[in-house]
């Protein structure tokens, strides 16, 4: 799927230029389906917002079809305002994939807008939204990248107040954590609660995308919840003393009334780290932390003074706003751009349960001819288990048999993956004659499946195919 935004705003174009592209509710719908009609080698999902700051068009199409769509996308608006495309690419921000996608969260989230974080804006996105579904333009593609840019504005604007203490101090724990490490992306993050505050600490390390983040929580539902927005470990807090030298960063805030991490703790974990530096902020009040931790040489402890004092003056808070609304941003776009990924594998996986419907109802109609031949329910469920077996396996054993000695390799840990299950699953060496349970006396198991499967068998080719009617 591709995607890509048309933007002429107050950032790149003088007034009387956005003027001549300026549309009104009821010029939207026609423009829309002009617009498609333009764009004639597909029908791609159209949707086009226009305020006295900005006119924008968004578009997307299946595949690779949208590839090319900007030109004939940029002439026709600029014949609609009577300038040339030069003129109009000159003052027009072109904005593909997810540099479409973040551009839209912070236009609904107010980022983008002449006052920052003004409200309007948000509505006048909604309303371009139902002119483009009523007039037929919107699509599955946009519908979702408007509907999540509305979410992420909803969490921008309950979450990012300006002034707001706690999202001052989340900015400040990441911008601390920065100073310490060279790089936050090669860090392993734990975060211990699962309230609003770490939920807001979690949402702005996220951004950085670091190494590894785990969630310890007293009750794991909860804790594997908030890991699920973050693909992030759940563990539980019973496991963070014998886990806690695995992470580089420890952020903590529950309702707890003794600390958890005590001082025994960290000293082992230092040692086990061999006195690598151990990077915590406890934002509890009572600690989750005690205080003596703070004297080891190898540990930068923070607490929640500690960061209020340096998110003193209401510039820095209100930059810590703006910077803990960019990170739930950049988490809304990572979310978009893999739900568009998952959408590329959508007509792959459309063919496979064709093909295996085929292969099925094949396979029915051959055991039912069994029976009808006076055959038993075992021969035919026989008959029926091994034909489909052959048919899914033989495709994988067949790649796998022609493979060559550098792809072979690749090959074989692929059909490992996808047919191979707990102790069957083959290691490297297997290919090269060794068993997985080498060593091991068991029961006489059958042999393997693919000494079972004739190539010349059932689904295999059409002399096959026609043996077996």
């Amino acid at each position: 799927m591709t995607v890509f935004a048309l933007s002429l705003n107050h950032h790149s174009a003088p007034v009387d230029l956005r003027g001549r592209f300026a549309f009104t509710l009821e010029q939207i719908p026609p423009t829309l389906l002009g617009l498609r009609g333009a764009l004639s080698r597909v029908e791609p999902e159209v949707a086009l917002i226009s305020t006295c700051n900005r006119t924008e068009l968004y578009v997307a199409a299946q595949g690779h079809r949208a590839n090319g769509m900007v030109n004939p996308a940029l002439d026709w608006l600029a014949r609609h305002g009577g300038v040339s495309t030069d003129q109009l690419l000159a003052h027009t921000h072109v904005l593909e994939h997810q540099q479409a996608a973040r551009h839209a969260f912070r236009v609904a989230s107010g980022l983008d807008s002449m006052v920052l974080g003004e409200p309007q804006i948000l509505g006048q996105m909604k309303q371009a939204v139902r002119e483009a579904d009523a007039a037929g333009t919107l699509g599955t593609t946009l519908h979702q990248l408007f509907q999540r840019s509305f979410s992420v504005a909803k969490e921008v604007r309950t979450s990012t107040e300006i002034g707001s203490h706690s999202i001052s101090m989340a900015a400040a724990a990441v911008r601390l954590a920065g100073q310490l490490f060279e790089d936050l992306k090669k860090i392993r993050i734990l975060f211990v609660g699962a309230g609003e505050m770490i939920e807001l600490a979690a949402t702005h390390f996220a951004a950085k995308a670091p190494r590894h983040i785990a969630i310890a929580n007293r009750t794991l539902e909860r804790g594997e919840k908030l890991a699920s927005h973050f693909g992030a470990e759940a563990m539980r807090l019973s496991d963070l003393p014998s886990r806690l030298h695995e992470f580089d960063a420890v952020i903590s805030c529950t309702a707890s009334t003794l600390p958890l991490i005590g001082l025994g703790a960290v000293e082992r974990a230092l040692k086990a780290r061999k006195r690598r530096p151990m990077f915590m902020v406890d934002l509890a009040v009572p600690r989750d932390i005690e205080p003596e931790v703070g004297q080891l040489d190898d540990v930068y402890l923070y607490t929640v003074d500690d960061l209020s004092a340096l998110v003193q003056t209401a510039g820095e808070k209100r930059q810590a706003a703006v910077s803990q609304a960019e990170a739930i941003i950049d988490a809304g776009v990572q979310n978009f751009v893999h739900w568009l990924e998952q959408r590329a594998a959508v007509p792959l996986i459309q063919a496979l349960q064709t093909q295996a419907d085929t292969w099925r109802q094949g396979e029915l109609i051959r055991a039912r001819k069994l029976l009808a031949k006076g055959g038993s329910v075992e021969e035919a469920l026989d008959a029926l288990a091994r034909g489909l077996t052959q048919k899914m396996l033989h495709g994988a054993l067949a790649e796998l048999h022609n493979a060559d000695l550098a792809q072979r390799a690749q090959m074989s840990d692929a059909v490992s993956r996808l047919f191979l299950r707990g102790d069957l699953r083959v290691d490297r060496g297997a290919g090269r004659g060794q068993s997985p349970a080498a060593g091991h006396k068991s029961k006489a198991a059958p042999a393997p499946i693919a000494d079972q499967i004739d190539p010349a068998a059932d689904g295999l080719s059409p002399d096959a195919e026609r043996r077996r009617a």
